[in-house]
């Protein structure tokens, strides 16, 4: 055995682990003192550990196809800290790989100084005063929301998640929702610690207090008795798809706002975060966020459309099964949905395709869909199949997504992967609308296959999260 070799590679992963273990408190203090979310190409790196953030930093070569290491990164972290900075994110590294390329000459502290000049000004954008979140409905995307939320408050980036409305279960109802928050077959445990206040019949999550308010009805609620004023209303129930139902909310006092996440019906806007966002106005109150699949696909379609123009094609998800469908076969209203999800690929319909016309008009009538929904619980997949405007190959292709997820205003919601061993797990807890699966491309003229999976349930509550971002005003500049 070669023990210098081996003695060098445990030297070279003794020093990386020691300079990610010091800018722990440097990440810790940007978050919660001046709102400073730090990521490594999309990676949060925000409540991590030292071995989470060499993680991040090891994802970076499934973008860059070369190394990104924290002993390069850590000097312009330290030069980050110097400055008095507005609230942004700040992408780590895209800013090391700049400036490794691109440096010109200059120190870490003089091209750090110079690339976030913008928000180098200690003012926030952000509100004076924090906005009040409801949720009605506390399932799946219920309480992914209330994690997301949650985090978001650590950073004082002015959400307040005040109250989940549902309707009682049992007597320990409190208990058992507590519960389901702090533990998550499919994403794990709660990142923080979660009480209880039997008192305020409230869940006290990571020091948010967060009242379970009982109700039958949505205008059966004064949420002004319980604080909460101007508040925008997430109904993830699904019950409500058109204005008539949704605008039963805003006969609550305390709510100024919905978003449904479920495709909405009528002339409810559906909007997909970073494509169609401008729709959000001051004089709309209710809003769709869309559906998970309709988020997923419509970005990628949408960078495909502006370069190449799509002439038609087919969009086939292969969906996880959702609590829709039953365990195990019984009656069903559905067509399939009845069989038991765990044991069976289901062939079943999708709105997706005929929503992305909703949001990228120029598509309408060019674009057929369906599902098949399969034995997973979470992850879903989906395959576009599209005669593009012109030729292409699949390398031109591939650079192009690329470069969109990581250079674009799309790039929160294109993410990219060209690692040859990615299964649907590895996409778990994913916080991109998609991943593009370059790998999987297919390019024959003017013919495309793509593959682009995603999170339909952490992802998704990420776009829900990002349209209330934007109907806050709470947007923090991305840089660089």
């Amino acid at each position: 055995m070669n023990t210098s070799k081996q003695d060098s590679y445990l030297k070279d992963w003794q020093a990386q682990e020691a300079t990610a273990e010091r800018m722990l408190p440097i990440l810790g203090s940007l978050y919660r003192d001046k709102n400073i979310v730090v990521s490594v190409y999309g990676r949060s790196l925000v409540n991590s550990t030292a071995i989470d953030i060499l993680k991040a930093h090891r994802f970076a070569r499934q973008i860059l196809d070369d190394e990104l290491s924290v002993l390069d990164s850590f000097p312009l972290l330290k030069a980050i800290c110097k400055l008095d900075l507005a609230p942004a994110r700040i992408d780590l590294g895209k800013l090391t790989f700049h400036f490794t390329t691109e440096g010109g000459g200059l120190s870490a502290d003089e091209y750090v100084r110079r690339e976030l000049a913008s928000v180098h000004t200690g003012s926030s954008p952000i509100l004076d005063e924090p906005q009040d979140i409801v949720l009605y409905g506390f399932g799946r995307i219920g309480r992914l929301l209330a994690r997301i939320l949650i985090e978001k408050a650590g950073s004082g980036e002015k959400f307040r998640l005040k109250a989940a409305v549902v309707r009682k279960g049992a007597a320990d109802d409190l208990l058992k929702r507590a519960s389901l928050l702090r533990r998550d077959s499919v994403h794990g445990p709660f990142n923080g610690i979660i009480t209880i206040d039997e008192e305020e019949n409230a869940i006290i999550a990571n020091g948010n207090l967060i009242r379970i308010i009982y109700a039958d009805s949505p205008e059966g609620v004064d949420y002004t008795q319980y604080g909460i004023r101007n508040a925008i209303l997430i109904d993830n129930t699904g019950k409500w798809r058109d204005r008539a139902g949704l605008s039963r909310h805003l006969q609550a006092p305390g709510i100024a706002k919905v978003i449904l996440t479920a495709p909405g019906k009528g002339d409810i806007p559906n909007v997909v975060a970073g494509v169609n966002h401008d729709l959000i106005t001051a004089d709309e109150q209710i809003f769709s966020a869309a559906s998970c699949t309709t988020n997923a696909i419509v970005p990628v379609l949408k960078a495909l459309q502006d370069r190449y123009g799509i002439l038609h094609g087919h969009i086939e998800t292969c969906h996880s099964y959702t609590n829709d469908q039953n365990l195990i076969d019984n009656y069903h209203k559905a067509s399939r949905r009845g069989r038991s999800a765990p044991l069976n690929m289901v062939i079943t319909e999708t709105g997706a395709a005929k929503a992305v016309a909703k949001v990228i008009p120029e598509l309408g009538g060019k674009l057929t869909g369906n599902a098949i929904r399969v034995p997973t619980p979470n992850v879903s997949l989906a395959i576009l199949n599209l005669e593009l405007g012109r030729s292409v190959t699949a390398a031109e292709l591939n650079g192009y997504l690329r470069g969109m997820s990581l250079e674009s205003p799309l790039q929160n919601q294109i993410d990219y992967t060209n690692s040859p061993e990615v299964v649907s797990s590895d996409f778990v807890g994913s916080r991109h609308a998609g991943v593009v699966d370059s790998l999987a491309t297919i390019a024959e003229g003017s013919r495309v296959v793509l593959y682009v999976w995603y999170d339909n349930e952490f992802g998704y509550s990420c776009q829900v999260v990002r349209m209330v971002q934007k109907m806050a005003g709470i947007e923090l500049p991305s840089l660089p």
